[in-house]
């Protein structure tokens, strides 16, 4: 399948890391400083995961949570590489299948404006970077690809 792109100019949001949290700028204005949406959400949710970690025990918390980190980075590339019409690099059987699952759901979207996309709002103070942004179902959409079990 063949997507029709009509690129977005953005300007390129540039980040740094200090301590624990990951911060955003545009390049012809490093003083004004926007905070990740993660490192908000990772706050807010840091609870759940220091009591999944007691939980399971911190061996098993590492193991899990490189399987999923090494899953979700292999959907996203799938995902891209899709969207894009190129051949994509050789991946575990699992993260085939998860390619496989999510494909009907790709072969949505219409026209697509971005992928990976740095976004900031001057007015809640806040960046990231979005997977998408593309007419889903003839919508226009902020699309973040999710690959967690739950």
């Amino acid at each position: 399948m063949s997507f029709l792109y009509e690129p977005l100019v953005l300007p390129k949001l540039e980040r740094e890391h200090i301590g624990d949290k990951r911060l955003y700028f545009k390049p012809n204005d490093k003083d004004k400083k926007f905070i990740s949406i993660t490192t908000i959400t990772s706050f807010f949710n840091r609870h759940i995961f220091i009591n999944w970690r007691k939980k399971v025990g911190n061996e098993e918390a590492d193991k899990i949570t490189k399987a999923s980190t090494t899953r979700g980075t292999d959907l996203h590339t799938l995902n891209e590489c899709y969207l894009q019409g190129i051949d994509p690099p050789e991946v575990p059987e699992i993260s085939k299948t998860l390619f496989q699952l999510n494909k009907p759901a790709l072969d949505k979207i219409g026209k697509i404006y971005g992928i990976e996309l740095g976004m900031y709002s001057e007015y809640l103070g806040i960046a990231g970077t979005c997977d998408l942004v593309a007419e889903y179902e003839g919508e226009l959409s902020i699309i973040d690809y999710k690959t967690s079990k739950k």
